[in-house]
């Protein structure tokens, strides 16, 4: 009898061993690598502008599925305010912990940016236990990105824009390009059969697309080009001309260099010189290729109105164009060339502000938005935008849309404009203005915009 009992409370003993076993407890409390309970909450700042909250809804909704302990409040700012609201928050100590900066004014944000670590530290909660469920947290120590995969997973200009001192400071969603949008009927009424591939080419369509009445007055612009103020981003033009041409904008320090002539350069004027010339071309009067002038309208409003043939601008024009001129058969494709595809890049990086309490975490949402292809790939097709990875090229190449922006993606540039990237353009603009006037040197012209650029450091 004695031993029946024995052997009943060792059976007993073995199986409370078992159930403690198999729950994940211990005398001595919860397993190696866990503490009780879920991960502490965390609130997250994200500020951006040019999105909407619906935009970037789902992405949101996804990354808590993997932490629903961390709480992301999205916030759009105008383009107008986002710049003078950021600085006043980060001077107030209330900025956000993620937010958006535009790749040509990164080093103006440079002291504010907590770069991506080479690893961080995340918190996911874990359920252990058969009979019983315990929760617990788990911390994981991640690699993100190294400078190597910079390169492997985007187009060299983000290596080049976003690498500083041997650091990633910043993350595209997406990677816009300049491409040439032009209207279908008045290609096929001037007898056009295929859209410019070279700028040789596109003069020759420009000529033959210009409509002037008896008195000389446009009545139809071949391209909506040459001006400085009614031309969409005509400082981006600009910069495409003088970068297709050979000109070397900054140094490695971001000190504009784009009056110079860079080594090896053969031809009696610089290349910014002659870009400047030809771009203001189409806006003189005296010249061949005449077909733009100040008194127009907004290139893009000339374009949707179908006054223009040619009208240079963005992705995000494109729904612009459909929403107010929905009868419009237009179509859009890569920009002219040179020689060798050069391309302009414009875009902007999600970043981690220094002064944020929870930089790994906000770090790893802004990995999971831009880096994670299923993820991001959603975000792209959702948004109609094109995309900043490399391994998505392909796939939009085959998008009628979307296709031009792909194309060129690999080829694409840009260049630092110094601490204030507004300044940076309106002197591009005023460069325009001035070469239009006729008043002075185009290489003075030039030199003193580089003068001016520079000051802005």
């Amino acid at each position: 009898m004695v031993k029946i009992l024995q052997n009943k409370k060792i059976i007993i003993l073995s199986l409370i061993i078992a159930l403690l076993t198999t729950t994940g407890l211990k005398c001595g409390g919860p397993p190696s690598g866990l503490t009780m309970g879920k991960p502490t909450p965390i609130t997250l700042t994200f500020w951006k502008v040019w999105q909407d909250s619906s935009d970037i809804r789902d992405l949101i909704a996804q990354y808590q599925m993997m932490h629903p302990h961390i709480s992301i409040n999205f916030r759009n700012l105008t383009y107008d305010e986002y710049k003078n609201q950021i600085l006043r928050a980060f001077a107030e100590d209330r900025g956000p912990d993620i937010f958006s900066v535009h790749t040509t004014g990164m080093r103006e944000y440079l002291s504010l940016i907590a770069p991506l670590p080479s690893q961080i530290k995340m918190a996911y909660q874990v359920e252990k236990g058969t009979v019983k469920k315990e929760t617990y947290t788990e911390i994981r120590t991640q690699n993100t990105l190294t400078l190597r995969d910079i390169r492997t997973l985007f187009p060299d200009v983000v290596y080049d824009n976003q690498i500083i001192n041997n650091q990633i400071y910043g993350l595209p969603l997406s990677i816009d390009t300049l491409v040439l949008f032009y209207n279908r009927d008045l290609l096929n009424n001037a007898g056009i059969a295929l859209p410019p591939k070279t700028w040789n080419d596109f003069r020759d369509q420009v000529i033959k697309l210009t409509r002037q009445d008896f008195r000389g007055n446009l009545i139809q612009a071949g391209a909506a080009i040459g001006t400085a103020d009614n031309v969409e981003r005509s400082a981006d033009i600009l910069s495409l001309l003088m970068l297709q041409n050979g000109t070397v904008m900054t140094d490695a320090q971001g000190i504009a260099t784009f009056h110079q002539t860079p080594p090896g350069y053969t031809r009696a004027i610089s290349p910014a010189v002659e870009a400047l010339n030809f771009y203001t071309s189409f806006a003189s009067p005296a010249k061949q290729v005449y077909t733009w002038n100040e008194k127009m309208p907004n290139s893009l409003t000339a374009f949707m109105s179908g006054q223009t043939a040619f009208f240079f601008g963005y992705s995000y024009h494109i729904p612009i164009i459909k929403a107010q001129a929905p009868k419009l058969n237009f179509e859009i494709t890569e920009a002219p060339q040179i020689g060798a595809p050069v391309n302009f890049a414009n875009y902007w990086v999600e970043t981690v502000s220094k002064k944020s309490k929870n930089p790994d975490a906000a770090w790893d949402f802004i990995l999971f938005i831009t880096t994670n292809l299923e993820n991001n790939k959603k975000f792209l097709e959702k948004n109609k935008k094109p995309t900043a990875l490399r391994a998505l090229i392909s796939q939009q190449a085959t998008d009628l849309e979307l296709a031009p922006f792909a194309n060129q993606l690999l080829t694409s540039r840009s260049w630092y404009k110094g601490r204030d990237s507004q300044a940076a353009e309106e002197i591009f603009r005023q460069m325009i203005r001035e070469n239009l006037e006729g008043l002075t040197e185009t290489e003075k012209i030039i030199n003193l915009g580089a003068t001016r650029v520079n000051q802005t450091r």
